[in-house]
């Protein structure tokens, strides 16, 4: 309804990129940190990664993945023995050259030039190269495999354009590494680390993805095999939401893994690595967000529901406050989505309005309002971020409960809620997804500049490589566009492929990306 107030000054329609930042600030979930492409994460943001940490990491173990740690500083050497993964990441790399500074000629601290390493030490791009010569000490024999690991960690990867969450120079993620007897070992856990990922983000992120392969371009460097799970943003674009790649034994070989097999001789172990990062949130974002603020998927919200006591400053407030307190116990006894519910009491002074808006901006799944007279009454007000307004009349759309009905409806709401955020997703994702288009002047008219919020193209192809690839590359590049993924369950082919003409091989979807 036009009539409708809402809470944030920018919409999603008018400015896409100035609404995700609105909502990030407007959220208090980051901010600026004052060096260019670092941001700090405030309690609310991290307590959405803790819970996505939490949930994570008790599927990794669950897989029998141990966790570990590994230095933040890597020798430069460890990455020149992997010479196409240190092509990859060369333009990123931070590195630290000297280990003392001094007071400099003209005031100031500059490296003092008498303490430069004998080795420069690169910051973590990520690990595989520092976990591979750990590994290459710790695999003796086949009864040693497979060796699986993953650690949760910070990385930096210098950034020329960034944006908070999606692509900032210092994040924070895990990263699991693996070693395994053979190639069909190695992909199992290839696939079953991408399996994971994709189940994940639609169970707990509430947000629907496609789960394919990589083509041979977008590999991670020095892989043999990388695949991602690639979701659909609001605007359209394509978000890639996380990545398992069976790297051969390219890297065993550089790091020196190997292990006796079963007949006495010498093999090298096939590795695999995978990870997600704090990028995921930038996807709940522009997946769920609306133009309130964002609204968070109950699985994956610190506080599911905040209970807010209208207080008055007046001789009635103590015994309003421990009604709630009553309440917020009682809710905190029920379970929903398999743990216990949590429920915030906010007792910080205000009006009872403007600290609504600031959780409704904050995205929590259920806000509950009670004042004296709803006490008297044993009664209270109930919101649902996920259905905020009255189309009717463009108020908030309050629900009425008592409070035995809002405490045995709690666990169920939570789940609905959680459900619905996944469909309407899904039901936005599959309505964008254009299929039928056999031409390059096709692709053009599609993703033409007047059209803001396109979505994607499933198109068929020959899967070339090499220079006929690389034309490809070329052609998609010049419209903004890049190949996503081959989608592990697609459609069979019936034609001919979009760029070459050749039979088709596969399908794959094209997109404009974050």
């Amino acid at each position: 309804m036009s009539n409708i107030r809402h809470a944030l000054s920018v919409k999603r329609a008018d400015d896409f990129a100035q609404w995700y930042q609105a909502v990030i600030s407007e959220a208090d979930m980051a901010e600026d940190s004052g060096v260019r492409g670092c941001m700090v994460i405030k309690p609310w943001g991290y307590g959405i990664w803790e819970r996505i940490q939490r949930l994570m990491d008790d599927r990794i173990k669950a897989a029998g993945v141990q966790n570990c740690y590994f230095p933040l500083f890597i020798p430069l050497s460890y990455f020149a023995k992997e010479a196409e993964h240190v092509e990859g990441f060369a333009k990123e790399m931070a590195v630290v050259t000297h280990h003392r500074l001094i007071a400099g000629k003209n005031g100031g601290l500059v490296p003092d030039p008498d303490a430069k390493l004998e080795e420069p030490l690169v910051v973590r791009p990520t690990s595989e190269t520092v976990i591979g010569a750990a590994m290459g000490r710790w695999v003796q024999s086949w009864r040693d495999l497979p060796l699986l690991t993953n650690q949760w960690a910070n990385v930096v990867r210098w950034e020329m354009r960034t944006r908070m969450f999606l692509r900032t120079s210092e994040f924070l993620w895990q990263e699991g590494h693996t070693a395994h007897e053979d190639r069909a070992d190695a992909m199992r856990e290839t696939l079953r680390a991408l399996e994971m990922y994709r189940s994940f983000a639609e169970d707990a992120l509430a947000m629907p993805v496609i789960a394919g392969e990589k083509p041979e371009n977008e590999r991670f460097p020095g892989a043999e095999a990388t695949y991602s799970i690639e979701a659909m943003m609001q605007d359209g674009k394509a978000l890639q939401a996380g990545t398992s790649h069976y790297l051969g034994t390219s890297f065993a070989e550089a790091a020196g893994i190997r292990y006796q097999d079963r007949e006495g001789g010498q093999q090298l172990c096939h590795t695999t690595s995978w990870g997600v990062s704090t990028r995921l949130i930038g996807g709940v974002i522009m997946v769920h967000g609306d133009d309130d603020g964002l609204r968070v998927p109950p699985a994956i919200a610190p506080q599911q529901i905040v209970i807010l006591p209208m207080l008055r400053d007046d001789d009635g407030d103590a015994a309003l406050l421990d009604y709630c307190e009553q309440l917020r116990s009682a809710l905190a006894t029920q379970h929903a989505l398999g743990e216990p519910v949590r429920v915030l009491l906010d007792k910080t002074p205000g009006k009872a309005a403007a600290k609504r808006w600031n959780w409704v901006r904050k995205g929590a799944p259920l806000i509950i309002e009670v004042g004296q007279r709803d006490m008297a009454e044993g009664k209270l007000a109930m919101l649902r971020r996920d259905r905020l307004w009255n189309m009717d009349n463009g108020k908030p759309a309050f629900e009425f409960l008592s409070r035995e009905d809002c405490t045995s409806r709690a666990s169920s709401l939570l789940a609905t809620i959680q459900q619905g955020m996944f469909e309407e997703a899904r039901t936005r994702r599959d309505g964008n997804i254009t299929r039928g288009v056999t031409t390059m002047a096709e692709v053009a008219e599609f993703f033409a500049e007047d059209k803001r919020y396109p979505g994607w193209l499933e198109v068929q192809w020959a899967k070339p490589t090499g220079a006929v690839l690389n034309k490809v590359v070329e052609q998609l590049k010049a419209l903004k566009l890049t190949i996503r993924n081959v989608p592990m369950d697609g459609t069979p082919v019936d034609g001919a492929c979009i760029f070459t003409g050749e039979a088709a091989v596969e399908r794959i979807y094209i997109a404009r990306a974050y």
